[in-house]
């Protein structure tokens, strides 16, 4: 064969394995954006019970088409303190036999038919018409699941394609001469093992070496006995993704990674050499020798079968092994130094690849964030009757982890929003942005409160008992305005974000009448100019923090609607609103000054 013939071999190969692992990548990133927070729900969802966690592992790994993507994804929230070590080791389980769901669709390339229907089974003859389809949903729907359904279609298509390109470049090798002989010096499968782990580390994807071997297989150039050692070497080497995935995380971590490492080599020490010793102990022509087809043509069929075969047995091997599992794996990552303890928010970056739990954790932190504030200023409001110590170093120190909350939060949601998004998950992004800088201000607003009740006590000056009288109404109307802009932004309750804005409108009522009440006591000589500051910047804060309130509230809906347009928003709540004006009136009433 002339070295034209050989580069046209080679050139296919590559062009083929390229389509493949763009389409598998473009169908599995849109399976994950259709799956929104459910992934990360799920993954809450893990029990001490074995049996669930492996069910939810295979099923999450079916959703992405990937279990190095799975991996990575709970190296990404154990190193983020979401989730223990012990609770992904059956995930893990789950996650190896998951990935054998697509060998099992590559399989059906293989079926032989002279039945149309049946024919049509096969990928590589239905796989135009979903590419059709696909197209059509992306160009012409305006629904943002249809679009991301149309692109899985046309992923799986771009996939399949790569797969005939492969196979048409593989079936070249059978005219080359001498190739049967060639064939034969790979029959060691010591060899193939290594070849399988060191191609699938490189390529860094599992699916695409067992696609190739099913390929290899539809076209004669590789025994069962020679699919088995491929098969394992391909789940060796996806290993490299997560092992790549793990560097500068805590040990925790790692320890993921081991347990990942380890199941798919003890899988592999355990029945290779079994497999070995049943090969060199049953006679060649023996009639259990003769029914698993040993030394015949493998089909893309028979390599799924021992693909699943595989990771079945591997996992059943271990599931009473859990401990020493966690053992092995906190051997070999051993705890050494004490790890630095993390202040506030910590979003590992391995989230963002996988989009929609990125932002279900984003959201979770956003919430406990949004907690803080509420807390924070609460804690400020209770200073104003009793000053303590101990409470304003708390008020201090949670308003340093407020502001570093807001800057690791708003970094790691502009690198979120950069990502293909479902439409859902992208209103959940942009209400966060809109809302983490009001959470920081309402912590601002905290330490603001307590140096002016720091300077009361430190000048030993107090406010005239109706003064005083008139600040505890006004913080039992902010103390509710900040209960309800937490529990609305934490439910995402339109209804509860829509009696925001009344109470404001009576907070700034009460702050005017407060600031007249005021100037009328130091003109009759009841109260001083000095005094008088520290109301003035008490006040300001508290109608500061009702304003930040408002645009949580605000951020809430318009986001809801996929509008944002304050100034609208609330001139047309404000004009001819009867729900405004009745929850207008009824808090003015529970909040009225004597």
């Amino acid at each position: 064969m002339s070295s034209s013939e050989w580069l046209s071999i080679i050139i296919g190969l590559i062009i083929g394995l390229v389509f493949f692992m763009f389409g598998m990548n473009v169908m599995s990133g849109s399976l994950e954006k259709m799956a929104g927070g459910k992934l990360e729900r799920a993954l809450q969802k893990m029990t001490a019970n074995p049996f669930i966690s492996i069910l939810l592992g295979a099923a999450i790994t079916i959703a992405v088409q990937s279990s190095s993507a799975t991996t990575v994804m709970l190296v990404g929230l154990v190193n983020s303190g979401l989730m223990t070590m012990s609770q992904t080791l059956y995930v893990i389980y789950g996650a190896n036999i998951g990935t054998t769901f697509t060998s099992w669709i590559l399989s059906m390339s293989g079926i032989e038919s002279g039945n149309i229907a049946i024919l049509m089974l096969k990928p590589e003859n239905f796989a135009p018409v979903l590419a059709l389809i696909g197209t059509a949903m992306c160009m012409f729907s305006k629904n943002d699941r249809k679009k991301s359904i149309g692109t899985v279609f046309i992923g799986f298509s771009v996939l399949i394609y790569g797969m005939e390109v492969m196979g048409d470049a593989a079936g070249k090798f059978q005219n080359l001469p001498g190739f049967s002989d060639m064939l034969l010096s790979f029959d060691n499968p010591l060899l193939l093992l290594l070849i399988s782990t060191l191609f699938t580390g490189v390529i860094q994807s599992s699916a695409a070496t067992i696609g190739i071997v099913q390929t290899f297989a539809i076209n004669g150039m590789i025994t069962n006995w020679m699919s088995i050692p491929l098969v394992m070497g391909a789940n060796i080497g996806t290993c490299v993704t997560s092992l790549i995935s793990s560097i500068g995380t805590n040990h925790n971590a790692r320890r993921v990674v081991i347990l990942h490492f380890a199941m798919n080599v003890i899988g592999t020490a355990v029945w290779l050499p079994l497999f070995i010793l049943f090969d060199y102990l049953m006679p060649d022509h023996g009639a259990l020798y003769e029914f698993l087809h040993i030394n015949e043509n493998a089909s893309a069929f028979a390599v799924a079968i021992c693909h699943s075969i595989f990771n079945v047995l591997t996992a059943a091997v271990l599931l009473p092994m859990g401990k020493w599992m966690e053992k092995l794996a906190k051997y070999i990552i051993k705890d050494g130094k004490e790890e630095p303890k993390r202040e506030g928010v910590f979003l590992d970056q391995r989230l963002l690849q996988s989009p929609s739990v990125a932002v279900a954790e984003s959201n979770a932190a956003t919430i406990k964030m949004c907690a803080e504030a509420r807390t924070n200023v609460q804690r400020a409001i209770d200073m104003i009757d009793a000053y303590d110590e101990d409470v304003a170093l708390l008020i201090e120190a949670a308003e340093d982890t407020l502001d570093t909350d807001e800057d690791k939060l708003g970094t790691f949601l502009v690198q979120l929003s950069s990502r293909s998004l479902s439409e859902k998950d992208s209103q959940i992004v942009s209400k966060m942005l809109h809302c983490i800088g009001n959470f920081e201000r309402l912590g601002d607003h905290a330490l603001n409160l307590l140096k002016a009740v720091k300077e009361l006590r430190d000048k030993d000056i107090t406010f005239t008992p109706q003064a005083q009288e008139e600040l505890r109404v006004l913080a039992s109307a902010t103390t509710e305005i900040l209960a309800i802009t937490h529990t609305a932004y934490t439910e995402n309750d339109l209804s509860l974000a829509a009696q925001v804005e009344p109470l404001e409108q009576v907070i700034d009522g009460l702050i005017s009448r407060i600031r007249s009440n005021h100037i009328r006591r130091l003109r009759h000589g009841d109260c001083t100019i000095e005094l008088g500051f520290v109301l003035s910047d008490i006040l300001t804060n508290f109608e500061r923090i009702s304003d930040h309130c408002s645009n949580i509230a605000v951020a809430i809906i318009e986001v809801e609607h996929n509008t944002f347009d304050t100034h609208h928003y609330l001139n047309d709540i404000k004009q001819g609103n009867e729900a405004f004006s009745n929850a207008f009136a009824d808090y003015a009433e529970k909040y009225s000054l004597a």
